[in-house]
C-alpha cells in the first residue's frame, strides 16, 4: 500500500496520506512520495490544481512518525516547505487546496499551512503537541503558525500545546471554510471548480509573486520583476485573454 496516493482526473491532481492506521503520521518513506508527488505536479503542464487529503476518520495528519522511522530523513519535501521539518525550503508553483479533518498535528499542521486554500471539517483540532511531549527539533510549523495567526493564540498553541478547533480557526483566518465531513468532496469540487475558471498561468504567476514580496518590503516587492509574470506575457493565454476579452466569450485556458 503507498503511504502517499496520488491521483490526475482532468487538471486535478489529488493527493492522499495513506497511513490511516497510525494517523497518516509522516515517516522517510512517505517524506520521499510526498518530494515525488510534487515534483510531478509542478512538472506536468496539464496539471492545474493539486488537492491534499488525509485517508482515515480520525485524523488529517499525526505529525511526524514517532517510531524512529523519521530519523535521518533526507529533507526532500521539507525544510518549512511542503512539510517542514529540515533540509531545504520546498515550495509547490500550482494552488494547493487541503482540507483536513480531525487531528491535525505537527508536521500535520505545518503542512496544512503550507496549502493555499484551507478547508477545513467541523470536526478538525489543530494542535502543537511540542511542548506538551516534551519534542523540539526544526521548527517550521512555529515559524508558519506566528506568521498565520494572531501572536497570542499562535504563542499559546506554541508554549502551551493549546489546541484550535475549526470554529476558532476560521474566526483568526487560517482556514477559508468549514464543512461537515459528509461535504468534503463537494466543497473540494466547488473551490477547485473556482480555481478551474481562472487562467493557470496567472494564478501560478501571482502565487509566485504574493509569497516572494512577502520576504521583502512593499516598495522592493512592488518594483521587483517577477519570472512567471513576465513569462505570461508571451503565453497563448495571455492572447486567449485578450481574444475572450474582445469577443464578448468565456476564455479557453491553455496553460500554454
Amino acid at each position: 500500500m503507498a503511504s502517499v496516493e496520488l491521483e490526475a482526473s482532468g487538471h486535478i491532481a489529488h493527493v492522499r496520506l495513506n497511513r490511516p492506521s497510525v494517523l497518516n503520521a509522516i515517516d522517510s518513506d512517505m517524506e520521499r512520495a510526498l518530494a515525488e508527488a510534487w515534483t510531478r505536479i509542478d512538472d506536468d503542464p496539464d496539471i492545474r490544481v493539486a488537492v491534499l487529503t488525509g485517508a482515515g476518520d480520525k485524523a488529517f495528519c499525526a505529525g511526524g512518525d514517532m517510531s524512529g522511522s523519521l530519523a535521518g530523513h533526507e529533507g526532500l519535501s521539507y525544510g518549512g516547505g511542503l512539510t517542514g521539518i529540515g533540509g531545504h525550503l520546498r515550495r509547490l508553483r500550482k494552488p494547493l487546496i487541503c482540507a483536513v479533518h480531525g487531528h491535525v498535528l505537527g508536521l500535520g499542521f505545518e503542512l496544512a499551512m503550507c496549502a493555499d486554500i484551507l478547508l477545513a471539517a467541523d470536526n478538525t483540532r489543530f494542535r502543537l503537541p511540542e511542548s506538551r511531549a516534551g519534542i523540539i527539533d526544526h521548527c517550521g510549523v512555529v515559524h508558519r503558525a506566528i506568521r498565520q495567526l494572531p501572536y497570542h493564540i499562535a504563542m499559546a498553541m506554541i508554549v502551551t500545546s493549546e489546541p484550535l478547533d475549526a470554529g476558532r480557526a476560521l474566526q483568526f483566518g487560517l482556514v477559508n471554510e468549514i464543512f461537515s465531513p459528509s461535504r468534503m468532496a463537494e466543497t473540494i469540487e466547488a473551490w477547485t471548480t473556482r480555481l478551474l475558471k481562472c487562467s493557470p498561468l496567472v494564478s501560478q504567476a501571482a502565487k509566485q509573486a504574493a509569497i516572494d514580496g512577502l520576504e521583502t518590503s512593499l516598495p522592493e516587492a512592488v518594483s521587483r520583476h517577477y519570472p512567471l509574470i513576465e513569462r505570461y506575457r508571451g503565453s497563448l493565454d495571455c492572447k486567449e485573454a485578450a481574444d475572450a476579452w474582445r469577443d464578448r466569450r468565456d476564455p479557453q485556458w491553455s496553460g500554454r
